[in-house]
């Protein structure tokens, strides 16, 4: 695609500028385990990486190589990854860049199953972790400059909606030789690409806005050629390998990416606006109301403030439940990014795998209710909230 091409004209013809087999016009799906060649002289030149092909579909697969293509284009990659969900993108990014011995600075408000694999997994595989405080740049930049191999961010970040200061940090890690690498699962490169911020390596769990239909999983990883190079290595023989049918749904609801998120964006700061002037609620997380920590970072370096908030409920858990039960348009589920809005607390969604302590360290409130917004209209969430709220105090 060309420098010149609009976003949304990049989501529907990134990685489908030709036609596909037999004419068509959408991506096969191409459910074969194997790919067989009649001339063998070019099935060992495939199978050694002289010439382009597919040997086995645990290593490449033309329908997920399609939605590599997209994904690389999108973000301005030099290339891209694949996975069978979003934590295997995450987990296998972060095993196959570090090494017994090496030192990683990260956030304390990843995701639950990222600050897992900080807090349980590498410590187990030799590697020192040190989580910073996710707002004190000074203290992440110290740390830093200490040295380490990889400094991995989030932003914004799941499910207290902070926001990093991507450019000022990568330039701390790259003045030592670190790698930088981004989840991008909130804001998707609609709102924010941080490969442009200085970002070596980003990662989504595609199963949510990138698919945004709440029916297939999977994850991506996007960045410098070398690097991703490295990762898919690690992945064809982890095995961790997305599925053909999962990468052709997730291709399906990346079409729509941009009108998706502008919806999500314009809904998400109509609810936060109403909510934050609610009498019941002690406060929202949302990056795009002005009296919001991380504001003016969000305004420098996000085109939209995506569909993702947080509030927290005067009253505690017990009323988060009222609220919950309450809610008519919002599946209470373990998800995010749909066209449906999703709520839930951090205790059963995001952080399930932290104790309610790790929870508090990580500043998540119990009273927290997660609230993904979706793309119905603004006014009919508004009110469903509205009556859940009233009636549940």
């Amino acid at each position: 695609m060309t420098n010149s091409m609009h976003f949304g004209t990049e989501a529907i013809w990134g990685g489908e500028t030709e036609l596909f087999s037999e004419g068509a016009i959408g991506v096969p799906v191409y459910q074969s385990v194997a790919f067989g060649y009649d001339d063998m002289e070019q099935w060992f030149n495939v199978a050694l990486g002289r010439e382009p092909g597919h040997i086995y579909s645990r290593n490449t697969n033309p329908t997920l190589k399609v939605l590599e293509d997209k994904i690389r284009t999108l973000d301005g990659a030099e290339a891209a990854t694949s996975f069978a969900t979003g934590m295997a993108a995450i987990s296998n990014t972060l095993f196959a860049m570090l090494h017994p011995g090496d030192r990683v600075v990260a956030i304390k408000d990843t995701y639950g199953g990222t600050n897992k694999i900080f807090i349980e997994f590498l410590p187990k595989m030799g590697v020192e972790v040190t989580l910073c405080d996710t707002t004190d740049f000074d203290q992440i930049e110290a740390e830093v400059a200490r040295g380490c191999k990889l400094l991995y961010l989030e932003s914004p970040t799941n499910p207290t909606l902070k926001v990093m200061d991507i450019t000022r940090l990568a330039k701390a890690a790259h003045q030592i030789g670190a790698l930088v690498v981004v989840d991008n699962t909130f804001a998707t490169p609609v709102n924010q690409r941080p490969l442009a911020l200085g970002a070596d390596l980003v990662v989504y769990s595609a199963t949510k806005y990138l698919n945004g239909h709440s029916d297939a999983m999977g994850g991506l990883v996007s960045g410098r050629q070398d690097l991703i190079q490295e990762i898919y290595h690690y992945r064809e023989i982890t095995g961790a390998t997305l599925s053909a049918q999962s990468a052709y749904m997730i291709l399906r609801g990346m079409k729509t990416l941009e009108l998706r998120i502008q919806r999500h964006n314009e809904n998400a700061m109509r609810v936060a606006e109403f909510l934050s002037g609610h009498p019941n609620v002690d406060k929202v997380f949302y990056p795009g109301l002005p009296d919001h920590p991380g504001h003016d970072i969000a305004r420098r370096q996000m085109d939209g403030f995506g569909g993702m908030l947080s509030f927290s409920l005067k009253g505690g858990f017990d009323k988060v439940v009222r609220v919950l039960e309450a809610l008519r348009y919002a599946h209470k589920a373990a998800s995010l990014g749909s066209v449906g809005t999703l709520a839930g607390p951090p205790k059963v969604t995001s952080h399930v795998e932290l104790t309610e302590a790790e929870r508090a360290a990580a500043g998540i409130p119990e009273g927290m209710i997660r609230y993904s917004v979706g793309i119905e209209n603004a006014e009919d969430l508004i009110a469903d909230l509205d009556q859940a709220l009233r009636q549940s105090f």
